[in-house]
């Protein structure tokens, strides 16, 4: 019997921006987990930033995970938090917040996936690939969280 997955972990940032790249760096471990583990119901996806398009991605799932490095300075190294829908004004704009995907998807869909935004904690934004050792300390600790968090959730 197939599986249809019905986690979803989004991942985004930008990577040439060192710990920007957090919630990339996030889904590529993830996946290893994922595969080396046969997991068949959680997927991943990632990018440099969210768009409206992705409410279409999301709207398929029951629950969607956001990552995305943080700067502040009140994370210690990650949170984990529920999300709720957000309406925005998005004029002139490509990028768009999590819980402004999650309102376009109630109202375009009646329906919204239950959702929760993981920030990691970065240090370095600067123009260069590659996350700063306080990141990668981070990085680590949030998948063992989300690891923990997910394993009762599995199917292989």
């Amino acid at each position: 019997m197939e599986i249809i997955p019905d986690i979803l972990i989004y991942g985004y940032g930008n990577p040439g921006r060192r710990d920007d790249g957090l919630g990339n760096a996030f889904v590529e471990k993830i996946n290893s987990w994922i595969r080396e583990n046969s997991i068949r119901n959680i997927s991943t996806d990632s990018n440099y930033q969210l768009n409206i398009e992705d409410v279409e991605e999301i709207r398929h799932y029951k629950e969607v995970f956001f990552v995305d490095a943080s700067c502040d300075e009140t994370i210690r190294d990650f949170s984990i938090a529920p999300l709720n829908p957000h309406h925005e004004e998005q004029i002139f704009s490509h990028s768009v917040s999590p819980g402004y995907i999650l309102y376009l998807c109630e109202e375009m869909y009646g329906y919204r996936p239950s959702s929760f935004l993981v920030q990691i904690r970065g240090y370095q934004w600067e123009f260069c690939e590659g996350l700063s050792s306080g990141a990668e300390k981070n990085l680590r600790q949030t998948v063992f969280a989300l690891q923990e968090l997910l394993k009762g959730k599995i199917k292989k």
